[in-house]
């Protein structure tokens, strides 16, 4: 259940992403044929990106940095490394 948890979340960030900079793109083509300023780009990406952090966040926490085992588990990782 955790898997499927954390790949909705990572799917929901990747297509909410995918449509800010999409929609943004067509915001400052627009701003910037018609409307000669940039105030109505800046206020979408502002907010919205607010909303696309937030997704970030779920779907890449780093509640694994806070963990006291990380710092061992980076070295093991990278004993790993060295041996392959």
């Amino acid at each position: 259940m955790e898997a499927e948890r954390r790949a909705d979340a990572k799917i929901k960030f990747e297509e909410n992403l995918y449509k800010y900079l999409t929609v943004n793109v067509i915001i400052a083509i627009i701003c910037f044929v018609f409307l000669k300023s940039f105030w109505l780009l800046f206020f979408v990406m502002f907010f919205w990106g607010i909303g696309v952090l937030d997704d970030f966040f779920k779907a890449y926490p780093f509640k694994n940095i806070v963990d006291p085992n990380y710092r061992e588990r980076k070295i093991n990782e990278e004993l790993s490394k060295m041996g392959d």
